[in-house]
């Protein structure tokens, strides 16, 4: 009898297992990513009042507060955290289960979901869309975010797949698939001075700069090649997309450096130049990643390996 004891689940692991449900792990799912009761209900067809008692009850299942709610908002508690990372790995099962199980009745459907750097986006909806026509009744989610949104999405787990620039530091373990380059290049109008000569760092330096957000790997990136030199940045404006960026050095407020992917769309004879400087472009790279150990679904594996083959084909540096 002892033996049979000593093998047995302690007794509060069997605990979730009796009072927590499917349905609840969904909801509360939703809520925490969503942050918001309203478009949890949105989003899975529910009432509001049914919401708010899935997620009642799990609380009262774990017997720790998940949330804080100040006014309208919503914050998630440090255990709320962790309940919902928990909370999308079982959901994530199940929607492996299901995808394997309309694979055998040789059905092509399932849930994908991707994020991806700022720059990406200039190619990632092409890739997708292509990879669409192949399984076109998949339940598709892609989010556009900037590093820091991206290395958040990364720790909470709430994708199937990444593009990321600069690879984040030991703190993520993390699946690395690199990709392709992502060369960084200094633009202006084409009504600068320095359009058309070869410039020194030293001379790009005295130009006021659009610089992107702190956290941002294009920012990190700029700063660490005016350090090694011994220069700094004049820094005129910050801000966080591309498109902002752009539209600011059209109106002359100054030089930036962005991804050389940012200046496909742009017509050759438009108002934006790249610039001939010293130490540019630097030499970056995009990289597929997924949380080390994560188990990709097949419909997120059949991505990853459809980027792998035919990604670089809708890719298009000017």
């Amino acid at each position: 009898m002892e033996a049979f004891m000593s093998d047995a689940l302690p007794l509060q692991k069997n605990f979730l297992i009796r009072h927590a449900t499917l349905r609840q792990i969904q909801v509360f799912e939703s809520v925490a990513r969503n942050l918001s009761f309203t478009r949890a209900a949105e989003e899975l067809h529910l009432t509001q009042p049914t919401v708010s008692a899935q997620v009642k009850s799990l609380v009262e299942a774990i017997e720790m507060p998940l949330y804080e709610q100040i006014g309208r908002s919503i914050y998630l508690t440090e255990v709320g955290e962790q309940v919902a990372c928990s909370c999308r790995e079982v959901l994530n099962h199940f929607s492996n289960l299901e995808i394997m199980l309309d694979d055998f009745r040789g059905m092509k459907r399932g849930k994908l979901r991707v994020a991806v750097i700022s720059t990406a986006k200039y190619f990632m909806p092409i890739a997708l869309g292509k990879f669409c026509k192949k399984y076109p009744d998949i339940d598709l989610g892609l989010t556009i975010t900037n590093r820091e949104g991206l290395l958040k999405r990364i720790e909470h787990n709430m994708d199937d797949i990444y593009i990321v620039g600069q690879i984040p530091n030991s703190n993520y373990a993390l699946d690395i698939h690199p990709f392709v380059p992502n060369p960084l290049v200094m633009i202006a109008n084409r009504n600068h001075p320095l359009v058309g000569k070869k410039v020194s760092l030293k001379r790009l330096a005295k130009e006021p700069f659009i610089m992107r957000e702190e956290g941002s790997g294009i920012r990190m990136a700029v700063e660490q090649l005016f350090q090694e030199q011994g220069l700094s940045v004049n820094e005129r404006l910050t801000l966080a997309t591309n498109e902002a960026i752009k539209h600011c050095v059209v109106g002359e407020l100054g030089v930036a450096c962005v991804s050389k992917h940012a200046l496909y769309l742009e017509q050759k004879e438009g108002p934006i130049v790249e610039l001939e400087v010293e130490g540019f472009p630097i030499e970056k790279e995009w990289n597929i990643v997924f949380p080390a150990g994560k188990e990709l679904s097949l419909l997120a594996r059949e991505f990853l390996a459809f980027l792998k083959e035919k990604g670089t084909d809708y890719i298009q540096l000017p």
